[in-house]
């Protein structure tokens, strides 16, 4: 099993920048692929950016592309979401997944929730216009 904690979300102007943190505990070594989903309120579970396990290869959704920036430090066995120039609308619960079952990295699988096997309980993001 695998534990993840989502930390690093707090209430932040327009503009200006948050770093969320997803530590990894229990069998992590056999994580393989981690990503970052967000959730507003009365929307669906959206996909933001995920990593492979190297760490070499990244993907992110079109909505924050150049202003975010996913990475993990398999040491700490923690992913980061650098977020920057946020906007009203990310505002949302971003929740931490970990994939356990496919050892090669897919961009495209890696946007789907139902890819990652484990999820965090979330943290709030909350960006004042």
């Amino acid at each position: 099993q695998v534990q993840l904690v989502e930390s690093g979300g707090g209430l932040v102007q327009a503009g200006g920048s948050l770093r969320l943190s997803c530590a990894a505990s229990g069998r992590t070594s056999s994580i393989y692929a981690m990503g970052w989903f967000r959730q507003a309120p009365g929307k669906e579970r959206e996909f933001v950016a995920a990593v492979s396990r190297s760490g070499g290869s990244t993907a992110y959704a079109d909505s924050v592309k150049g202003r975010f920036t996913i990475s993990r430090d398999n040491a700490k066995n923690t992913v980061y979401l650098q977020m920057n120039s946020l906007k009203p609308e990310d505002t949302a619960v971003y929740y931490c997944a970990a994939d356990k079952t496919h050892t090669i990295f897919n961009p495209w699988n890696s946007r789907i929730p139902l890819t990652y096997d484990y999820w965090g309980q979330g943290t709030q993001v909350s960006v004042s216009s």
